[in-house]
């Protein structure tokens, strides 16, 4: 049995606190040039590595996927499963969101001299992202599915924000392969099937550069948030800390509730169990703040830890990293209402029920738009009628919130994957790293 500190998800930890540790220091001491040319690119070299590799990943393990499945009709049964459990545990998050932000009511614990110099601070980063809101709203109800099917195949796979079209291009392949005679397919998917376990491979040889790539992202972060100057980073944490303890608050509740009833319902799975299996892949989705870039490592876990078979996983983690957004739309919720409270407009009942139907919808249709947490909120603030100038009171601590949602994020898309697999009779055993 393997010592504690020679365990992935410890290093992970470790890397975590020392990589904070670093931050501040660098912080205080005036070290943050030094940090963010010498440390900063070791963990943009790790995240890139795990960009590399989705793509290939995703290709190879959908195929696969689809072609041991060897039935349209199961695929397609399983691609409804996987979309109506999504929509429903993000219609519950955003449900939870508004009800903690209406009974802790952290807009109204916001002084007025902080919030004039928030709108001051940062009112200039609202612009752009209300023009991309606005380009967004703009297209046609349906331009979501325009947008999954590809006109350029290469094009499509060389870009990670078009996770749906290598999905859809992935899925195209694998069905084409089961349509024609074995013997003319059989090395084609040879083909498949050697590069899913030479990208399997790769994953456990990037992981072992993990903890380094975390310390360096943790560091940079910090770095990020208070430059030179610590005692300003507190302070703005200080002032929207009742806010940000709203949206902590409501994800671990929507964890607790949502999730363990989940695992109820479909798995007898405990929650803790859950946790201890995947741990890696959530503190990764943590660091690097990206569902895409933790994808590979997501995928190892589950399908290793969690026993969910790959024909399960192969889709229905890939879609999730681009339409599951539990926690972003949590968050949401949290910050629409926030905001309208801060700026001492009352929400009714008619316009909370708006953001729950406009924030489910935005979470799909918005999937492919960088920095789409933010702007996905235009949109919501838009549809009740609040000032979206608003958004410049939270976006001095979105970079800390944006990495427990996305955190969250994962745990969800790993959590949908269980329940879809023991639906289908694919979830095998429990294993957890020795």
């Amino acid at each position: 049995m393997k010592k504690w500190y020679k365990r992935l998800h410890w290093q992970i930890i470790i890397g975590l606190v020392l990589g904070l540790v670093w931050g501040l220091i660098s912080s205080a001491a005036g070290w943050t040039d030094f940090t963010t040319s010498y440390i900063r690119p070791f963990g943009t070299i790790f995240v890139d590595l795990l960009k590399l590799i989705a793509i290939p990943l995703i290709v190879a393990s959908l195929v696969v996927g689809v072609t041991s499945l060897n039935d349209t009709a199961k695929l397609s049964r399983m691609g409804g499963k996987t979309i109506l459990i999504y929509m429903i545990t993000t219609t519950f998050a955003i449900t939870i969101g508004l009800v903690v932000v209406n009974v802790m009511q952290p807009g109204l614990a916001l002084p007025e001299e902080t919030r004039f110099s928030l709108m001051e601070s940062y009112g200039g980063d609202v612009e752009g992202r209300g023009e991309a809101a606005q380009e967004v709203l703009e297209r046609s109800p349906l331009q979501f599915m325009v947008d999954i099917v590809p006109e350029n195949l290469i094009e499509a796979t060389s870009d990670n924000a078009n996770m749906l079209q290598v999905v859809f291009i992935a899925i195209l392949l694998g069905i084409g392969l089961i349509n024609i005679p074995v013997q003319e397919g059989r090395a084609l998917i040879n083909v498949f099937e050697a590069l899913n376990e030479v990208i399997i491979k790769i994953v456990d040889f990037i992981m072992k550069t993990a903890p380094y790539g975390v310390f360096a992202l943790m560091a940079a972060v910090i770095v990020d948030l208070a430059g030179d100057d610590l005692t300003q980073a507190l302070t703005l944490l200080r002032a929207l800390g009742w806010y940000c303890l709203a949206v902590v608050i409501g994800l671990v509740l929507h964890v607790l509730i949502v999730y363990s009833s989940l695992f109820k319902i479909f798995s007898k799975m405990k929650l803790r169990d859950f946790f201890r299996a995947i741990q890696p892949a959530v503190l990764l989705g943590f660091s690097t703040s990206s569902s895409a870039a933790t994808l590979p490592v997501t995928m190892e876990r589950v399908e290793k830890n969690l026993g969910v078979n790959e024909e399960v996983s192969s889709f229905v983690l890939p879609v999730g990293a681009t339409i599951n957004m539990d926690g972003t739309s949590l968050y949401q919720a949290v910050a629409a209402v926030f905001i309208a409270q801060a700026l001492g407009l009352d929400l009714t009942i008619a316009e909370q029920l708006t953001i729950v139907l406009t924030a489910t919808l935005a979470s799909i249709g918005a999937a492919g738009v960088p920095g789409a947490g933010i702007i996905m909120l235009v949109i919501v603030l838009q549809a009740i009628q609040v000032p979206v100038e608003g958004i410049a009171l939270i976006l001095g601590v979105d970079r800390i919130l944006d990495m427990i949602r996305t955190a969250v994020n994962i745990t969800g898309d790993a959590a949908v994957s269980v329940a879809v697999a023991y639906t289908e009779d694919l979830l095998g055993d429990l294993h957890f790293d020795d």
